[in-house]
C-alpha cells in the first residue's frame, strides 16, 4: 500500500509560480515511478508528468514543457512538481500518483497505469 499526500495549491496570478509536493508512505518509495496529473472543471484528467525510479528518466506533456519540473527526494519521500509561468489553463486539481510496476528508467504517462492516487490539490491561476 501506498499513501500519497499533495501540498502547496493555491491562488496565483497568471506568469506566477507555485511548487506543489507529494509525500508518500508505505511502499519503499525509491522502488517505484511518480506522476502528476491534473482535472480541470468539466474535463477529463490528463496527464502532467512523470518521473522514474531515480529521477534519471522525466516526462511532461506538451502543454507544460519548458514550465514545469519536476523532480523527486527519495530521502525524504517526496515527489515535487516546480510550476512556473503559470496560466489562467493551468487551473485545475492537481493529483499526485505511484506507478509501482514500472521499470526502473520508465515514466508513463497514461493514468491506468497508476494505482494510488492522492487526494488533490487545488491550483487556480487568474487572469
Amino acid at each position: 500500500q501506498v499513501q500519497l499526500v499533495e501540498s502547496g495549491g493555491g491562488l496565483v496570478q497568471a506568469g506566477g509560480s507555485l511548487r506543489l509536493s507529494c509525500a508518500a508512505s508505505g511502499r519503499t518509495f525509491s522502488s517505484y515511478a511518480m506522476g502528476w496529473f491534473r482535472q480541470a472543471p468539466g474535463k477529463e484528467r490528463e496527464f502532467v508528468s512523470a518521473i522514474s525510479w531515480s529521477g534519471a528518466t522525466t516526462n511532461y506533456a506538451d502543454s507544460v514543457k519548458g514550465r514545469f519540473t519536476i523532480s523527486r527526494d527519495n530521502a525524504k519521500n517526496t515527489v515535487y512538481l516546480q510550476m512556473n509561468s503559470l496560466k489562467p489553463e493551468d487551473t485545475a486539481v492537481y493529483y499526485c500518483a505511484a506507478d509501482t510496476k514500472a521499470g526502473p528508467m520508465r515514466a508513463r504517462s497514461s493514468q491506468y497505469e497508476y494505482s494510488y492516487w492522492g487526494q488533490g490539490t487545488q491550483v487556480t491561476v487568474s487572469s
